[in-house]
């Protein structure tokens, strides 16, 4: 027991999260078969034993998300002059808005290309739907709710206690960036060394307590084989292939997008600004990949991304606080590509016309929208509803997609999250390159 338990913590953390990812979808498959087969339900049985060991590991890692969002940004902001902070903030936010139109254009030009639930009929559909129309309306009442479009921007400037208690990550990131920029100014401003001393204690206060956050990231990751291991087998397991059936056409297009983006967009980005081959980059990000995968939440892959950009892709600390979080909102790529299949779908199913112009409406409507999916699972779901409605669909009809939604969600909001994260290692690896801030440098 003794040489296992040693030869387990020498082999790669990556080797040992890819196997208990690949054993945990081989069981949870298998208990999917045999529910199917001998109908009983097995995995929902066994879902309650299973299931805390993977949810541990995401609270886990949500339990230092907002710290580290916190104190990453704060040094992040105070770090750089304020003239070069207002230049490379600008391209961050600009090389991010730039990805999430391209994956918007290359969600819509795929939706059109498949034309998702062209040849379906709208009576099978939705007696798919029906078992999940509560769950639905659910949403439905959410999205209402918050308010999304307009609430993001309204929420934007809020008590910073009450969004760290709530796990706001937008306010979150305007108190931090502001804070760190007030630091800036005033070291910038302050006449007397003392007073400059001052300042910079406050700065490496907030230093060390990201180090020691990035620490507990370290400790987490050495559970992260066995949270892995439990959430594939629920994910699998209580989901399995059959929700894959009715609109393999929308699953292979979201997951066609990505592989695009992933593959051709991001590649040619690495290839061209930064000379370096997309291989060796696309190795040096992967744990934060696999970690994105099987978390399916941006906000918790954080810790993950922030030291994989410091330690990996050798971007300064001072980039890598700033951009990392705020791509964690605000770019959210895969959901860009997952959003115009499903408006493709539901104008297909309910007879929409669409036009040239409402294609561009599409575009730009899903962009913007992205920027409110806040980096938690499922965050595009909420979403649906501001680009169905923009289509002009009632109610009702909306609930019927984001129903279907909710059964292949869980799936392809894996691939959504992993391209969300690579989009933001990739953009800020450009933006240090460019910058000249990569520690080799």
């Amino acid at each position: 027991m003794k040489t296992f338990i040693q030869g387990y913590f020498a082999s790669s953390l990556i080797l040992r999260i890819f196997v208990g990812f690949l054993l945990g979808s081989l069981i949870g498959g298998l208990l999917w078969m045999v529910s199917v087969t001998t109908g009983t339900p097995v995995a929902p049985r066994l879902s309650p034993y299973i299931s805390p060991f993977g949810t541990i590991f995401v609270n886990m890692l949500k339990m230092i998300v907002i710290p580290v969002v916190f104190f990453s940004l704060i040094v992040g902001a105070a770090s750089l002059p304020i003239n070069k902070f207002g230049r490379v903030g600008i391209k961050v936010i600009a090389w991010y808005f730039l990805t999430s139109l391209v994956a918007a254009l290359v969600g819509v030009g795929l939706a059109m290309l498949l034309n998702p639930g062209s040849n379906s009929e709208l009576e099978g559909w939705e007696q798919i739907a029906g078992t999940l129309s509560s769950a639905a309306g659910d949403l439905a009442t959410r999205a209402t709710a918050d308010g999304v479009l307009l609430n993001v921007v309204l929420n934007l400037f809020k008590n910073p206690f009450a969004a760290l208690a709530e796990g706001n990550f937008l306010p979150i990131i305007v108190y931090a960036i502001l804070f760190g920029l007030a630091i800036r100014v005033c070291i910038e401003s302050a006449g007397k060394q003392h007073d400059k001393a001052h300042l910079q204690m406050l700065i490496d206060f907030c230093t060390a307590a990201r180090d020691a956050m990035f620490k507990l990231v370290d400790w987490i990751l050495e559970y992260a084989p066995i949270g892995v291991f439990a959430l594939s087998i629920i994910n699998f397991g209580l989901y399995g292939p059959k929700i894959v059936g009715p609109y393999i056409s929308v699953v292979l297009g979201v997951v066609a997008g990505i592989v695009v983006m992933v593959a051709l967009v991001y590649s040619v980005v690495v290839l061209l600004v930064t000379k370096q081959s997309p291989i060796t980059v696309f190795r040096q990000i992967r744990e934060a990949m696999v970690t994105a995968l099987v978390t399916r939440s941006s906000a918790a892959t954080l810790p993950v991304s922030i030291k994989v950009a410091t330690d990996e892709l050798k971007v300064r600390d001072e980039l890598a606080s700033f951009s990392l979080p705020l791509g964690a909102t605000i770019n959210m790529d895969g959901v860009c590509v997952h959003l115009p299949m499903f408006a493709v779908l539901a104008a297909n199913m309910f007879g929409v016309q669409l036009m040239p112009a409402d294609l561009f409406i599409l575009v730009i409507t899903t962009v913007l929208a992205a920027v409110g999916a806040g980096g938690v699972p499922g965050g595009s779901l909420m979403l649906l509803f501001i680009i169905l409605q923009a289509l002009g669909l009632s109610d009702q009809q909306v609930a019927v997609i984001v129903a279907l939604a909710l059964g292949v969600n869980p799936i392809l909001d894996m691939f959504e999250t992993m391209n969300n994260v690579t989009g933001d290692l990739v953009c800020t690896h450009v933006v240090a390159e460019n910058e000249g801030l990569s520690k080799s440098t």
